[in-house]
């Protein structure tokens, strides 16, 4: 059976995954900010289980992991959660670069240090859920982009350095995906949101699902998916 540690279950892209994974038969471990959303999550995701960690503050994933039983194997580190904040760098205060770098740059790149002893003994695949942003920047995305374009760093230089252990790194750029995370967006751009119009989450589980399971004589690096509209 294998197990799959993912961020960002709690909506849109990782929850679809999570119960796909789940309704397959694989063992699914769910990071969680902290223990109420814990509860709510174990509710939610029946068979799941739960790591507590807040990926808003990366400097203390490392503590907060220490507290906690990890699993023995873990097959693939799926990261999903992100955070977005929209607005022109004139208008950007620091407080909304430094959150969304640390949720969308810092914590993976973390909780990937954090995890890699395991990760390399089970010649796991790592699959970073990028986003369109991480490879073109538009006006009012500054931000959110550039947090984007250093995961697509960061999955490179990890693809190249633990290729020695079997470790195996996807990127997978979305574009724009009818989640609530996009609705916020539509909300910060001050446009109507017609969700028909995008990419369904399960169709991005679906392409993390290829990467996953994949035989082990190939590897998928990178793959942009974009809306059929």
């Amino acid at each position: 059976m294998a197990v799959h540690l993912i961020t960002g279950a709690g909506s849109g892209i990782g929850a679809v995954l999570a119960r796909r994974l789940l309704d397959r038969g694989d063992q699914v471990v769910l990071l969680v900010r902290d223990i109420g959303r814990a509860r709510e999550v174990a509710a939610e995701f029946p068979g799941a289980s739960t790591l507590v960690g807040d990926l808003s503050q990366p400097g203390r994933l490392s503590w907060a992991l220490s507290k906690q039983a990890l699993p023995d194997r873990i097959d693939s580190l799926v990261h999903v959660a992100g955070v977005v904040d929209l607005g022109p760098v004139a208008d950007l205060p620091a407080a909304l670069w430094e959150k969304q770098l640390a949720v969308n740059l810092v914590a993976p790149a973390e909780l990937t240090r954090l995890l890699l002893p395991v990760l390399r003994v089970s010649r796991a695949r790592v699959v970073f859920v990028n986003s369109g942003a991480g490879l073109h920047a538009h006006a009012g995305w500054s931000a959110y982009a550039a947090s984007k374009h250093g995961l697509k760093a960061l999955a490179d230089a990890l693809r190249a350095e633990e290729a020695e252990h079997g470790v195996r790194v996807t990127s997978i750029y979305p574009g724009r995906t009818a989640t609530p995370m996009q609705e916020r967006v539509h909300q910060q751009e001050g446009r109507a949101y017609d969700p028909t119009r995008f990419i369904t989450p399960d169709s991005v589980a679906t392409t993390i699902l290829t990467a996953l399971d994949l035989p082990d004589d190939a590897h998928l690096t990178d793959l942009t998916v974009r809306p059929a509209r």
